[in-house]
């Protein structure tokens, strides 16, 4: 284990995490499932932040207590379910009270290696989820989760076999399918939560492609239009899609358009002076992306109007 001045710690394995939160050595050496009440910090051998090796998956509930990721924290009074990817930066508020109820599982990456799994998890968009971004459940969506919990503790509690793997695998994928099933439905029972980000988004581009200094940056991005909503990147994406049917970068991208037609519309502008106007950096990307958008050129569509 690293463990340098000023610097995250590095857990590499399951067996140095189970002795870290001082557990009994874990039941198999890449995978673990752990009751959030039987884990005890060593203080004297970790900092407040470290990176993990490996999957994280938590469920927490607590009548106090915070923790994070990043430079945010989230409070667990509410309870959540939170997932974090290899290498992502987690943060502990050192309070001896903090009492986390629930459970956490952790896998290596190459427990899903040799599996469909191993490839497809990329497509779970929340790994990369802020912590203020955690997935609340009703009762009925707990029971689920932590009935399938309870099947991969069976399972890891079970004489180790040939298929043991397999069925494990199994449980994690399906854990995760209803994970993006619940986050859905979230996106939709706090609608107006997700109507405010939808206006602000809207706002926020709007300023930006009405102003000749931000557009001499550039395009405007992913990342900036997140930033600014004060959300990750992978939630807003997957937030409008299911409120727009259009991922950001496509929202960015329609109104990037709208604003190519106001300029055709009403300006005497070239299609070079358009593109360069809106930040393209090369007027053929421009054109490129209004003929894929509209099915005209910036050209025909201006002729059209005549």
């Amino acid at each position: 284990m690293e463990k340098k001045n000023n610097n995250p710690t590095r857990i590499s394995s399951i067996s140095e995490l189970h002795n870290l939160l001082q557990l009994t050595k874990p039941l198999h050496p890449m995978i673990s499932l752990v009751d959030n009440t039987k884990m005890t910090l060593n203080t004297d051998l970790i900092y407040s932040s470290f990176l993990l090796d490996f999957y994280k998956i938590s469920y927490k509930y607590s009548t106090h207590g915070k923790m994070g990721y990043g430079q945010g924290y989230y409070d667990f009074n509410e309870g959540g379910l939170m997932f974090t990817s290899p290498n992502q930066l987690i943060s502990i508020d050192n309070n001896e009270d903090d009492e986390y109820y629930g459970y956490t599982l952790f896998f290596h990456p190459d427990f899903i290696r040799n599996y469909s799994l191993g490839k497809s998890i990329k497509k779970y968009g929340f790994f990369s989820y802020d912590t203020n971004e955690a997935l609340h459940l009703s009762e009925s969506e707990k029971k689920t989760i932590i009935g399938i919990l309870d099947s991969i503790n069976n399972e890891l509690h079970t004489a180790i076999d040939e298929m043991s793997q397999d069925v494990i695998v199994s449980y994690i994928e399906v854990l995760l399918n209803y994970s993006n099933r619940f986050y859905k439905r979230q996106f939709i029972t706090r609608k107006t939560i997700s109507n405010d980000i939808l206006i602000k988004v809207e706002e926020t581009l709007d300023n930006y492609l009405n102003n000749a200094e931000t557009l001499k940056r550039g395009l405007p991005t992913v990342d900036f239009l997140a930033s600014e909503i004060n959300v990750s990147s992978h939630y807003l994406s997957d937030l409008l899609r299911n409120l727009t049917g259009q991922n950001a970068q496509q929202h960015i991208h329609s109104k990037l358009i709208e604003k190519a037609k106001d300029f055709l519309m009403t300006t005497n502008l070239s299609v070079a002076e358009i593109a360069y106007q809106l930040g393209f950096e090369f007027p053929q990307s421009f054109s490129k992306l209004f003929k894929k958008k509209t099915n005209f050129t910036p050209l025909e569509f201006k002729n059209s109007l005549n």
